[in-house]
């Protein structure tokens, strides 16, 4: 059986007393799951202005509360990964992008014993 070692991240940032615009959160679904590539949805996410890192987190990764001062996009390739946005929970599965604006505060896990491959996007320009 092979061992995972779980990554705990805290991130913290200056106050702020920007109010995040929680209506702006969007959830995008890959039309064919069959399709799905890294490279298509590499290409998506850049489309959309974004600039995206692979990243791979084993089962067990937790990532606390906090915010970002950029506007970021999760796109999942592989595994499941929930993102919690105040009461809302957003279980995200291969193909899944979330939109989460800057300032606004959430948390994520790796859901599952499978480890997540995902895009981290940050917008520029």
């Amino acid at each position: 059986m092979q061992s995972h070692n779980p990554i705990v991240i805290l991130l913290t940032y200056n106050d702020t007393t920007v109010m995040p615009n929680t209506d702006q959160i969007q959830l995008q679904r890959w039309n064919d799951p069959s399709s799905l590539s890294e490279a298509l949805l590499r290409e998506k996410l850049e489309s959309q202005g974004f600039r995206c890192s692979r990243i791979d987190y084993p089962p067990g990764t937790v990532f606390p509360e906090h915010s970002h001062e950029v506007d970021k996009i999760d796109a999942v390739l592989t595994g499941k990964f929930r993102v919690t946005i105040g009461e809302r929970q957003f279980d995200l599965m291969p193909g899944d992008a979330l939109y989460i604006p800057r300032h606004v505060t959430h948390k994520a896990e790796v859901l599952g014993n499978e480890t997540v491959t995902s895009l981290d996007g940050v917008k520029i320009g």
